[in-house]
């Protein structure tokens, strides 16, 4: 079966923790992305940004654009290793209700994986999909 370490991005923007909300959104929107992972100089990995986390918890709390991302920043780390398979991760990410997942091996980032990659590899594809429908479920309101 296909691993991430196959269809993983590794190319990936980051920021440090002390790095501004405005450096975070320039680098989103250079790379075209709505996350990047927050690592220290060695690439470790201690969060990520999103352009949610900008809007809900950063601009939408009146921070200034200078406050530091590790103040917005998502904490609560879901991570999978290279050798995790296409369906493992797909798997994880629907039940954390997360539409990208960084790649960590031997406690360094190795790259960032989405639904979308997941969902083109060929095998992957019903697995992707999968997710993506539990991701996208909506809980009933009465």
């Amino acid at each position: 079966m296909t691993s991430l370490n196959e269809v993983m991005t590794t190319d990936i923007a980051v920021c440090r923790k002390e790095d501004t909300l405005y450096d975070a959104a320039v680098k989103m929107k250079e790379q075209n992305v709505g996350v990047i992972p927050v690592c220290s100089e060695d690439k470790k990995l201690h969060g990520v940004i999103t352009d949610r986390d900008l809007v809900l918890r950063g601009y939408a709390e009146k921070r200034s654009d200078s406050a530091a991302v590790h103040e917005v920043m998502s904490n609560e780390l879901h991570y999978e290793s290279p050798d995790t398979t296409v369906q493992e991760a797909a798997d994880t990410m629907a039940q954390k209700q997360i539409r990208r997942l960084p790649v960590v091996e031997n406690g360094k980032l190795a790259g960032i994986v989405s639904l979308g990659d997941l969902s083109l590899e060929e095998k992957s594809n019903e697995a992707a999909g999968s997710a993506l429908e539990e991701i996208s479920e909506r809980p009933e309101f009465h």
